[in-house]
């Protein structure tokens, strides 16, 4: 059987954060402890909800992770659950809102920049790398002046949580495939579209 997987969903913790635009990797995460037929507990190694699971039967293990210390500081858990569990940053794979996406877009790849976003810069800075891999979830941005902070701290709008449900499991589809498959081919296949 293949290595295991840390698939952390970036988010804040908390009921007045869930429907946030930057909650979209808990939602991921979410999806795919039911998926995997797992449920979230609080872990005692790590400040961090953790569920694990196997993708599909004699599949490779996935370590699911909403870490608990807000957004800004998501990389402490992130690194502790890593070497807790063993897995090599190769296969550490982040679900994140993306400011630089239409909504709705999901795109796939393997280390780059943060673009911004404090929680990808708080992982690569614990875990000393930018090379592990990233589903970006695209929420577009913020209309007119409206502060980007205020923006992706908002929730979906409506007309946007029509089609959320269907762009999550698009998204937990995306971490699947890079498990499965490897990044390229998940690049493939959801860029064409």
């Amino acid at each position: 059987m293949s290595e295991p997987w840390l698939v952390v969903g970036l988010g804040n913790p908390g009921k007045e954060y869930a429907g946030n635009r930057h909650n979209v990797g808990f939602m991921v995460a979410d999806l795919l402890a039911s998926r995997v037929g797992a449920k979230f507990g609080r872990s005692r190694r790590a400040q961090a909800d953790v569920a694990e699971g196997h993708l599909g039967f004699g599949g490779p293990k996935l370590v699911l992770a909403k870490p608990l210390t807000y957004m800004n500081l998501s990389g402490g858990p992130v690194s502790q659950l890593a070497q807790f569990f063993k897995i090599p940053v190769e296969n550490v794979l982040a679900v994140h809102d993306e400011l630089d996406l239409p909504y709705g877009q999901v795109r796939a790849k393997r280390g780059g920049g943060e673009g911004g976003h404090n929680g990808l810069r708080s992982m690569s800075k614990s875990l000393s790398t930018k090379e592990y891999a990233r589903v970006r979830f695209g929420i577009g941005r913020p209309p007119g002046r409206q502060d980007p902070a205020d923006y992706v701290l908002s929730d979906f709008p409506s007309a946007e949580r029509k089609e959320l449900e269907f762009l999550v499991d698009r998204a937990a589809d995306a971490v699947e495939a890079i498990v499965l498959e490897g990044v390229e081919w998940a690049q493939n296949k959801y860029h064409a579209t």
